[in-house]
């Protein structure tokens, strides 16, 4: 892959269309009881003043169903869609990886990549839906972008994040390309501060407790983010 488009969709949990969400639904789901529960559960709504004000749109975050019902709105609103106009419309290879509302794309050819932007733009507001313009960007990566760049006298190529990981061109020890994935900073600030914290309250605890407490804290990190390669972006 020689480009990434690293797309978010802007508000997407507060901005799910009931009805659609409904009608992609009764694709799979005969039973109307089930169907008649999650749509009274979508138009819940919230408290406010102590006033419940109904839901007209959206899905609440945090709660139970949500992943579930985004995953099942993105599945035909953008998955499907998106399979069908790789198989149609492209030069070359394309690669989709989706997480919820994050989704990463890889794309052999610049023009491929250009024209699909603008054609999930579409597809997205089709589906009351659209990308978070400060979060969506179509960069310049993969083996071949090193070069290209230093030839057009830029600087050496973008990283993009996801699923936690800094993604970016680096080279391993035998100087082949290689994808060097880290740690987000913002996740290892985030850590070492609620670490430093809990440290301080357990200030006055058994050395023992507390290293004990330590390790598995530690090793619970490592299982999330300790991966080959995971070094520093070169």
């Amino acid at each position: 892959m020689n480009w990434i488009l690293d797309a978010d969709v802007q508000s997407f949990f507060d901005e799910i269309d009931h009805d659609w969400m409904m009608r992609f639904l009764e694709h799979r789901i005969g039973d109307n009881r089930l169907l008649r529960l999650i749509r009274n559960w979508l138009k819940a709504g919230v408290i406010e003043d102590g006033r419940r004000v109904p839901g007209v749109k959206g899905s609440p975050q945090g709660s139970v169903i949500s992943p579930l019902l985004a995953n099942i709105y993105l599945h035909y609103a953008f998955d499907q869609w998106a399979h069908q106009w790789r198989k149609r419309h492209t030069q070359g290879c394309v690669l989709i990886v989706r997480f919820a509302d994050d989704s990463v794309l890889g794309f052999e050819v610049e023009d491929d990549a250009r024209k699909f932007l603008t054609e999930m733009e579409k597809r997205l507001a089709k589906f009351g839906l659209k990308l978070n313009p400060s979060k969506t960007r179509l960069i310049e990566f993969g083996r071949r972008a090193h070069d290209a760049r230093k030839a057009k006298g830029l600087r050496r190529p973008e990283t993009f994040d996801f699923l936690g990981f800094s993604h970016c061109c680096g080279k391993d020890r035998n100087g082949k390309f290689q994808i060097v994935r880290k740690t987000v900073r913002k996740k290892i600030q985030s850590f070492l501060a609620a670490v430093s914290l809990a440290l301080r309250q357990r200030m006055h605890h058994r050395m023992h407790d507390v290293g004990q407490w330590l390790g598995q804290v530690m090793a619970g990190y490592f299982n999330d983010y300790a991966i080959p390669g995971g070094t520093s972006c070169v």
